[in-house]
């Protein structure tokens, strides 16, 4: 590397380092299933790390089993990260409590989540309704879906905290809405920001919008900040990543190493 080179180096570093100070505050640390890189992802092991290590932001993914009841997964089947195969909707409640992770640890059900939380306040949790898959949610299973997660959320969430009810999949947005004009919830796509992202989130009556942070300018942040909307890019997987979410001005960082940009945020000037 030339001297020229190095210097331009460090003159960018300095100037994130005095971003980063500035808005310290900004954007929300979002722990992406629980710190999907830093532990198991979706599970209480995570939250509740996360939690004692000062993160205030969660993100989680919702499914409904074959008996109705809510449970906490990513995938459209089990085989990835649980010693088991199939789909969670194609089971029951029973069936799962046998279920365990990888590494052992019992299948997370939202009840246990919630319950968790509710004597926590100040959080910020965005709420994932997996329901893309048409096969394992027909439109007729949606109404059901949305009905337990809107009354199991509002059941047990802090006065001072927030519940984010977010997906790719319209249909729920759709279901939110009608139960609730004015609850926040979150259209969510693999791309990064646009004026047409923000139209169809105005479409669909949403108050965030969660976008690909790589490809995202600053300027569609503030066009979406000047509409109202609050930003939430993801996903964040390096530190730098952190500087490019405080550099675009966004609202909510949602990373997968949630305790190591804790740590940076910590040592920040």
């Amino acid at each position: 590397m030339t001297f020229r080179s190095l210097l331009l180096v460090t003159l960018c570093f300095l100037s994130l380092s005095k971003l980063a100070t500035a808005q310290h505050e900004k954007p929300l640390i979002l722990a992406h299933r629980g710190g999907a890189y830093e532990y198991e992802e979706n599970t209480m092991e995570g939250f509740r790390a996360c939690y004692d290590r000062g993160l205030r932001g969660f993100e989680t993914d919702v499914r409904m089993t074959k008996d109705g009841i809510l449970v906490i997964l990513h995938d459209d089947t089990l085989n990835r990260t649980h010693n088991a195969t199939g789909s969670v909707e194609h089971m029951t409640a029973a069936e799962l409590k046998e279920v365990t992770t990888k590494k052992g640890q019992k299948m997370l059900f939202l009840d246990e989540l919630l319950h968790y939380l509710a004597d926590k306040p100040g959080m910020y949790v965005e709420l994932e309704m997996k329901t893309s898959n048409k096969e394992l949610y027909p439109d007729a299973r949606i109404e059901e879906y949305c009905r337990k997660l809107y009354d199991a959320a509002q059941a047990k969430k802090p006065a001072t905290s927030q519940y984010l009810f977010t997906s790719f999949d319209e249909r729920p947005l759709v279901a939110i809405r009608a139960l609730d004009a004015k609850t926040p919830m979150a259209i969510i796509a693999s791309k990064p920001l646009t004026e047409e992202f923000i139209q169809r989130a105005e479409r669909l009556e949403a108050t965030h919008i969660a976008c690909q942070l790589k490809g995202t300018s600053r300027a569609a942040v503030e066009e979406a900040h000047k509409k109202g909307y609050f930003v939430n890019c993801w996903p964040g997987r390096a530190v730098e990543d952190y500087y490019l979410a405080i550099g675009l001005g966004i609202d909510v960082h949602c990373t997968d190493i949630p305790v190591a940009i804790q740590s940076t945020k910590e040592k920040l000037p």
